[in-house]
């Protein structure tokens, strides 16, 4: 295990969502990719898919050739969304033990991958692990009540396995259920979160991704004020930008949560235009959420047959933008 601190984030990226290799393993893509992102001043982490494993497709050259400056954040949603497709009991908040056991294994397996990345970088490179509030929740108010103490007895389990070289258990808020309404993701809303984190010690958090709050509350601009209301639980320790449409685009249908860019802009000529995430609404974001220890953007690519270039020159576009809007003085500085 390789312990120590870190160094302040700035900015991270969900470069999966951009990648030219994700959805089919293209190794020399995925090489010139990295290779990209690790030339931007502006990048200083990333956040890595968890889907049974480090990488998508290859933990032995995710790594062998994550960036050594590179912090990680590894978020457990795309191997979530896989499990309650096959087992819709699977969740650290199910109320049915064996999907709980279940969840807890798969997060402990991400714990140990976590020090497997730092043993390769050679120091606490996995900075927090993205835990998810699943299965979809249940409006019966015994049920919720249930699901929140299921959650916080994982929490506590996984922090008694010791495991991770002290990464921070982060629950990442997706949309909760609304009732009357499909849901993308469906799990516990931010309220019954935070109650399952109410008197736990300083290494568990919260991070919210703007689209999936937007998928939630159907309104871009009531996004910052839930950002501030987990803000003010002292709880919030990331922030992912990431757009949402309220209508058919080349990303999917309406609701979808497919990482939409932001609109286009000065500075940013790469956007969806129908996304709700706008330089407003992502300075109003980054001001709710104050000083927290990493934000980051994760923003698709639509058209599967780009090369690499434009996507590197999106994420640089973007996270320029990030750092412009956090030194503003409108906004909190992020550092710690």
């Amino acid at each position: 295990m390789v312990r120590g601190r870190r160094r302040p984030m700035s900015v991270l990226v969900g470069a999966y969502a951009a990648s030219p290799a994700h959805a089919q393993w293209a190794p020399e893509a995925e090489e010139e990719y990295f290779d990209g992102l690790a030339a931007l001043a502006t990048v200083r982490g990333l956040e890595l898919p968890w889907i049974d494993g480090l990488h998508p497709h290859d933990d032995a050259w995710l790594l062998r050739r994550f960036p050594r400056r590179f912090d990680a954040v590894l978020t457990g949603i795309p191997g979530t969304m896989r499990r309650l497709g096959r087992d819709p009991r699977f969740g650290l908040a199910s109320p049915d033990a064996e999907g709980r056991a279940d969840a807890v294994a798969e997060a402990v397996r991400m714990l140990e991958a976590a020090e497997r990345l730092n043993d390769a970088c050679g120091r606490r490179a996995a900075i927090a692990v993205e835990l998810h509030s699943a299965p979809v929740a249940s409006a019966d108010p015994a049920a919720e009540h249930a699901a929140v103490a299921a959650l916080r007895e994982s929490l506590e389990s996984l922090a008694e396995t010791g495991a991770g070289d002290g990464a921070a258990l982060v629950v990442e808020h997706c949309d909760a259920l609304v009732p009357g309404r499909a849901p993308e993701k469906g799990f516990l809303a931010v309220a019954d979160e935070l109650a399952a984190l109410d008197g736990l010690p300083d290494r568990f958090g919260m991070s919210v991704n703007w689209g999936r709050s937007a998928i939630e509350l159907r309104d871009g601009d009531a996004v910052a004020a839930q950002i501030a209301r987990v803000a003010a639980s002292g709880r919030l320790r990331g922030l992912m930008l990431s757009g949402a449409a309220d209508q058919a685009t080349p990303f999917g249908p309406a609701w979808v949560d497919a990482h939409h860019p932001m609109t286009p802009g000065p500075g940013f000529p790469y956007g969806e235009p129908a996304s709700l995430l706008t330089a407003e609404r992502l300075a109003a974001a980054v001001a709710a959420a104050g000083p927290i220890e990493w934000a980051g953007v994760k923003f698709g690519w639509a058209d599967p047959s780009a090369g690499v270039a434009p996507r590197v020159a999106m994420v640089d576009a973007a996270t320029t933008l990030l750092t412009r809007t956090m030194a503003a003085p409108h906004s909190v500085q992020m550092s710690r």
